[in-house]
């Protein structure tokens, strides 16, 4: 961009009308999309945003979860810009990724070893291959509507709906793109969330063929709310008795606990993908767990069972990034977070009484999620918004994002940074009161319709 074209102000709509011209909807990620058109940040500190129009907001969506301590913060600028000027990228290794892979390592009891790739996605894709390498089999179990990332078998059944989800007992395996290959699909397994019984003898069906079953420990698409631990126990203790790798995506969930999830239950998985806040705001993956596993990453092997590489994964950037945010964001820090987001849940349920609108709540640590439902879902099933609620959702949202000035994930969700204070959580439970008192007779339209 010229100088010329930097110092020229424009619109979002003048931006978003050049965009259509040169990317397929105006957009990279679908995520940013809004109609009429998308807004353009400008600047950002801290807990907000000030979009290209001079409108400032309050940030609850964190870049979807990705920003454990708001934007531009001080201490991974300085270090990021310090490593800039060394230099972005080499066809070396560099010190930092030791560095942050032995930070990572004692922070994770259930990671011996660890690798760092480019994104959330790559971690899950890369994972899933690990184990596919180490077992010698070629099916994956996954729970129905979670978000694994946009890898073809990851994605299977992430948008499944009534009209093809099939029997619940055995749930249909449901592509999401179109085109994508009738081998992905019979390579994955898909069982509800949390059902114990009906997951086993999904399993027991294919025991001798299944390289590893996957688990969000609290799945953002399936309802934000925890795995029990007794369903974490069944999982662990089928996948130990037929052979196969239990699998953890902590791209999300990792900022649940110092440890993540899954310091949470008395089971530890095989291997675990992390993201997003691992990266300190900066495009990151890993993927990690027992040395016997990953080594067949391993080059020294003479057999080498899965190569690996990539041109930007352990990039300095990013892991100085990284490695600055998960030293900032210390046990202390997690717990102050966690205990504010308890708060936030409060004040929000309080919301949803004072305004007696037929909606409900989920979250753990400093996630939660808002439904338009009168009970939490326990289920994807139940979790699943027909169209007509999915309207009055995005109308919702536009209200907070217009009339409100406050961001949230496009599934009335909340990610909390470290930034935040009592301040920003008084701002949000006021502004969803205003919310669920202006949209009260959607909302109960639409649940009227449910029953």
């Amino acid at each position: 961009m010229s100088e010329s074209t930097a110092n020229t102000r424009k619109t979002s709509s003048e931006i978003y009308a050049e965009a259509l011209q040169v990317i397929p909807g105006g957009v990279s990620r679908n995520t940013v999309f809004h109609k009429p058109h998308p807004y353009y940040a400008s600047h950002a500190k801290g807990a907000y945003v000030t979009d290209i129009d001079g409108v400032r907001r309050v940030d609850f969506a964190n870049n979807m979860a990705s920003l454990i301590h708001g934007h531009a913060y001080d201490p991974i600028v300085e270090a990021v810009i310090a490593q800039l000027q060394r230099g972005t990228a080499f066809t070396m290794a560099t010190e930092i990724e030791v560095a942050y892979a032995q930070l990572l390592t004692r922070r994770v009891a259930s990671v011996d070893k660890i690798r760092f790739v480019n994104s959330g996605t790559e971690a899950v894709m890369a994972m899933m291959k690990a184990a596919r390498a180490y077992t010698g089999k070629a099916k994956i179990a996954k729970a129905e509507g979670a978000y694994h990332g946009t890898y073809d078998f990851a994605e299977i059944s992430q948008t499944s709906n009534p009209s093809n989800w099939g029997d619940p007992h055995a749930p249909n395996s449901v592509p999401l793109a179109h085109g994508t290959p009738p081998g992905v699909l019979s390579d994955m397994l898909i069982f509800p969330f949390n059902d114990i019984e009906t997951t086993l003898a999904i399993l027991d069906a294919h025991a001798d063929d299944i390289a590893a079953v996957l688990i969000d420990p609290v799945p953002h698409r399936v309802g934000l709310s925890p795995a029990s631990n007794e369903y974490i126990e069944a999982l662990y203790a089928w996948t130990q008795k037929n052979g196969a790798l239990l699998l953890f995506d902590e791209v999300v969930t990792f900022r649940v606990g110092y440890g993540g999830t899954q310091e949470r239950y008395t089971v530890k998985p095989d291997l675990t993908a992390f993201g997003k806040i691992i990266g300190g705001g900066f495009p990151v993956g890993a993927f990690g767990g027992r040395a016997d596993v990953m080594e067949v990453l391993n080059p020294h092997q003479s057999k080498l069972l899965f190569p690996h590489s990539g041109t930007f994964s352990a990039n300095p950037i990013t892991l100085t990034a990284g490695y600055v945010a998960m030293e900032h964001y210390h046990q202390e820090a997690v717990s102050r977070l966690n205990e504010l987001s308890c708060v936030a849940m409060k004040q929000v349920e309080e919301a949803i009484q004072l305004a007696q609108v037929p909606v409900s709540i989920t979250g753990a640590g400093s996630m939660f999620r808002v439904h338009l439902r009168p009970s939490p879902p326990v289920t994807y099933r139940e979790a699943y918004q027909k169209p007509e609620v999915v309207q009055v959702i995005a109308k919702m949202l536009d209200y907070l994002f217009n009339e409100e000035k406050m961001m949230m994930i496009n599934t009335c969700s909340v990610m909390l940074s470290t930034v935040m204070n009592q301040t920003e959580i008084d701002y949000l439970s006021e502004a969803l009161l205003k919310a669920f008192r202006t949209f009260k007779p959607e909302i109960e339209a639409v649940q009227s319709k449910e029953v």
